[in-house]
């Protein structure tokens, strides 16, 4: 199967977190040239870059500061040909409000900015690059969410709330988009067997989730990144506006 990604230009935010570096190099493997979004660590995100080729390259992507994302999307489109696929993966990796808090009492310093880098910072990130995909006619947009956004869990009100409200903003969104040939769509990870959930998750906790999930099999990485090529690929003709669920059945 032709994905048509080849020569292609992908923007992977968060690439040097666990995720996003499979992601990266899933993308690579069919032939895209990769822009690694990166906050801090740059070395990282220029080997990564250096790795997989294609004329891959790194740039500044950081929820702290608003200003770099408008200038990364600005690059891309000045400098390499404007950029084909979207999948923003940079967000702050925990939501839980601190044990000492209620829902209720949970000050708004601790909360907000958990909202704001897991949903405002994406949605302004679709604003500035899907007018250039518009233009152009093609162009595929693949949002992140969580399994937590289904299911919930104490303390992730907040966290859950923004990650919930990307698959409604993706159902409006591709009433937007989708005449103009830019498909949008959500995936939805269940426990993913990353390097971080290994080392915090006790195997005891692992075979409790593995228990519970009809596959009996925890999502790998690499079953995302997959997911991801290909609703971001050509082979996705007309799949627009869904949030498709990659947790064994759960």
């Amino acid at each position: 199967m032709d994905l048509g990604l080849s020569g292609r230009t992908v923007l992977v935010t968060g690439a040097t977190g666990d995720l996003g570096t499979v992601v990266a190099r899933a993308f690579a493997a069919v032939g895209a040239r990769v822009v690694t979004g990166y906050n801090t660590n740059r070395e990282a995100a220029e080997r990564l870059a250096e790795e997989l080729g294609n004329g891959s390259f790194a740039i500044r992507y950081s929820l702290d500061d608003p200003d770099s994302v408008a200038a990364a999307v600005t690059e891309i489109e000045r400098s390499h040909g404007g950029l084909d696929v979207l999948v923003p993966l940079a967000a702050r990796l925990s939501g839980r409000r601190p044990d000492a808090d209620s829902f209720a009492t949970a000050p708004p310093e601790e909360w907000v900015p958990f909202v704001e880098d897991n949903l405002l910072r994406t949605l302004r990130t679709v604003q500035l690059v899907l007018p250039a995909m518009r233009e152009r006619g093609w162009g595929r947009i693949v949002l992140v969410s969580s399994h937590l956004a289904r299911n919930g869990r104490a303390g992730m009100e907040f966290y859950g709330a923004a990650k919930a409200a990307l698959h409604g903003f993706t159902r409006s969104l591709m009433w937007d988009a989708g005449a103009s040939g830019v498909l949008v769509n959500v995936v939805c990870p269940g426990v993913t067997l990353t390097e971080r959930v290994r080392a915090r998750m006790p195997e005891q906790a692992r075979e409790a989730e593995r228990a519970a999930t009809p596959s009996r099999t925890l999502t790998r990485p690499e079953d995302v990144a997959n997911l991801i090529v290909f609703l971001a690929s050509a082979a996705n003709g007309n799949i627009t506006g869904e949030s498709v669920t990659v947790a064994g059945g759960r």
